[in-house]
């Protein structure tokens, strides 16, 4: 049975690190949902976090062949345990007349910000779990929207549980 993973890991900060963990998953035609990456508190190193579906031996096997990457220090599979995710989506909508009233209710309902205001449109960030998100996009009429842009998942273990050397 497939299901979404989420997988953080740990890796050098090197030019073409990116590239070979993408080539990884192409090459074994494994698709990726959404990836992230940024430099960590060591500047060293990048952490990525890769969201994909798959069976438990298809997860599997993308963690062991990840180990096996010169450029990856540690992997770790989120969602075999407690942890948060968050999600960034910026959308700029269509807000003129007595639509602008309700496009903020709907924005203060889902803790929106509007972080940019012209004459015909609002540009709200929300963050979140990808539900919530998408929860947002239904509540507000699909003819306002003007652009969507989203992050992808970014995630982190719950308590103790760290990626960290």
């Amino acid at each position: 049975m497939s299901r979404r993973h989420i997988i953080s890991l740990l890796m050098e900060n090197e030019a073409g690190a990116l590239s070979r963990v993408a080539g990884l998953f192409s090459a074994r035609a494994y698709n990726i949902e959404s990836l992230t990456v940024a430099p960590t508190e060591d500047a060293t190193m990048s952490r990525m976090t890769i969201v994909s579906v798959g069976s438990e031996d298809i997860i599997e096997q993308i963690t062991k062949q990840l180990n096996k990457l010169v450029d990856v220090i540690k992997v770790m599979d989120l969602t075999e345990g407690s942890h948060i995710e968050r999600e960034l989506m910026l959308v700029k909508v269509r807000a003129v007349g007595g639509d602008r009233e309700e496009i903020k209710r709907t924005a203060d309902i889902f803790r929106g910000s509007i972080i940019d205001v012209t004459e015909s449109t609002y540009t709200i960030e929300l963050t979140g779990a990808g539900s919530k998100l998408d929860a947002f996009l239904e509540a507000i009429d699909s003819g306002f929207i003007i652009e969507t842009v989203r992050t992808g998942a970014s995630g982190i273990g719950r308590g103790e549980r760290s990626l960290k050397l």
